[in-house]
């Protein structure tokens, strides 16, 4: 069964773990999401079903926005509720102070992800080395904040919204909020609520081919060909540049690459959404 859909993953739940509960939900074996939630966060998880998890490259995911609370006061090694060490009280902030640490954090930011991420570092988890208490050494990324705002202030949380690229840390970006404050913090909740064009809708079955980031190419040959996974020719194909697109057939489709002239199958033969 082929099946693209949005879930909305529950709190202390991996995102790997809660494809268990997806599975016999579905009656399905073969199930994949992208993007994974931490356990503690909540929201958005794009899942698919039989062929369509091979489509995740593909789909329309950035940028990703989130909703997260900040707790002042509290010191977590993991950056969240799940490993809090220390809370402290601390005096309440001007609402000036806020706006003026959350403006500084827009536009292109470079950063360490958390010690307890999903990284590899030399073949394992980030996380797996922070649990076991040995020492975790990770390179920098970068990441790109479109928008980040001020939704509430109640001491001593601090309730913020962010709209971000693909690949941000949104606990880091918080421990970068709490560095800017002068403070001691750790996030207390946080939410996806939707990455590109998807937002969670219940699990309604999403039909792909409006949900690709890569055009459409108009193909004018024998459509077996196509099925076949046989070798076309770009005088059958609408557009000739060099780029990847989806070309159909009445109950397929495929991804190609045109490279120099010469055509490539990224994808083929995936069966095509039924209602």
């Amino acid at each position: 069964m082929n099946r693209l859909f949005v879930v909305n993953k529950p709190i202390f739940r991996s995102s790997n773990s809660y494809m268990g509960y997806v599975k016999r939900k579905y009656n399905t074996k073969k199930v994949g999401f992208s993007g994974t939630l931490d356990p503690f966060a909540t929201g958005c998880l794009i899942v698919a079903t039989g062929q369509y998890p091979k489509l995740f490259q593909y789909l329309k995911k950035t940028p990703k926005a989130y909703s997260a609370t900040l707790w002042l006061g509290v010191n977590s090694q993991s950056l969240d509720i799940e490993n809090v060490d220390s809370v402290k009280i601390v005096p309440k902030l001007t609402i000036n102070d806020l706006y003026q640490a959350l403006e500084s954090l827009r536009g292109e930011l470079t950063y360490y992800p958390p010690k307890f991420s999903a990284k590899k570092v030399n073949g394992r988890r980030a996380y797996d080395l922070a649990r076991e208490g040995k020492e975790v050494e990770l390179k920098e990324i970068s990441s790109t904040i479109y928008d980040i705002h001020l939704i509430n202030y109640s001491h001593p949380f601090v309730h913020f919204e962010a709209v971000v690229s693909e690949g941000t840390y949104i606990r880091s970006l918080g421990a970068m909020l709490a560095d800017k404050l002068g403070v001691d913090a750790t996030l207390s909740s946080l939410r996806r609520d939707y990455e590109g064009a998807f937002s969670f809708e219940n699990e309604r079955a999403l039909n792909p081919l409006h949900y690709l980031n890569i055009p459409q190419n108009l193909y004018t040959g024998d459509p077996e060909f196509l099925e076949l996974g046989k070798k076309i020719y770009l005088d059958y194909l609408e557009t000739k540049e060099d780029g990847t697109y989806w070309v159909e057939t009445e109950n397929f489709f495929s991804v190609i690459e045109i490279l120099n002239g010469e055509i490539k199958y990224k994808l083929n033969r995936v069966h095509k959404f039924k209602n």
